[in-house]
């Protein structure tokens, strides 16, 4: 069940990029409001697999994949309405193909991605509930408030919105898209890390 609440986020994040780009303000506003949804779907497919014990490595690797996908595509969409500029989407991008990439070794191995990392640090800022809620949120209300910029947008074109209303809402949503990408690095960094260190060791052996 988990695994399906994950997996509906897609066809949802499809509906929500075409609302993005209808003419219709309010069309795009509705998309603000599904824009929730499909965040806090992520939190339910956690609460549904810890309640039916269907927590897995399998499990992890799908949530992550539609995390990732969520996160890429509204930055990518976002950077193409001119909402942000394109640094932010090509940081995530290549973030999350190192961090993925290497977290598949371990996954490799039976270990879920979330639990890879050896360090106390690495354990906090990749792994702790402070880290991944503090980051959710900064995405959330980045998505949310672009979306609204969007939809603001469209608004003042048709005279019902000062635009200035949207410019000042504009630099609140860049400045939490800042803060998520900054989040979205120092979680990525240790897992970077501890990477390279490990290359360099010994392989363990069985006593």
């Amino acid at each position: 069940m988990a695994n399906i609440i994950s997996l509906s986020r897609f066809p949802l994040l499809i509906l929500i990029v075409i609302l993005l780009y209808v003419p219709s303000p309010t069309w795009k506003l509705v998309s603000v409001f599904l824009l929730v949804v499909l965040i806090l779907l992520d939190t339910l497919d956690g609460m549904v697999a810890r309640a039916r014990h269907e927590e897995s490595v399998m499990g992890s690797v799908i949530d992550i994949m539609t995390d990732r996908s969520v996160e890429l595509v509204l930055w990518v969409v976002y950077a193409h309405l001119g909402l942000i500029p394109v640094a932010i989407p090509i940081i995530c991008i290549i973030r999350g193909t190192v961090v993925d990439s290497l977290r598949n070794m371990h996954v490799s191995e039976g270990t879920a991605p979330f639990k890879t990392m050896q360090t106390r640090l690495g354990k906090w800022l990749v792994g702790s509930k402070t880290m991944r809620t503090s980051y959710a949120v900064s995405k959330l209300l980045s998505f949310v408030i672009l979306a609204l910029v969007n939809a603001l947008f469209a608004y003042s074109l048709q005279g019902q919105v000062a635009e200035q209303t949207a410019q000042t809402w504009l630099v609140v949503g860049n400045v939490l898209a800042w803060i998520s990408v900054a989040f979205c690095l120092t979680r990525g960094l240790p897992v970077i890390i501890e990477a390279v260190q490990n290359a360099g060791a010994p392989p363990k052996t069985r006593g």
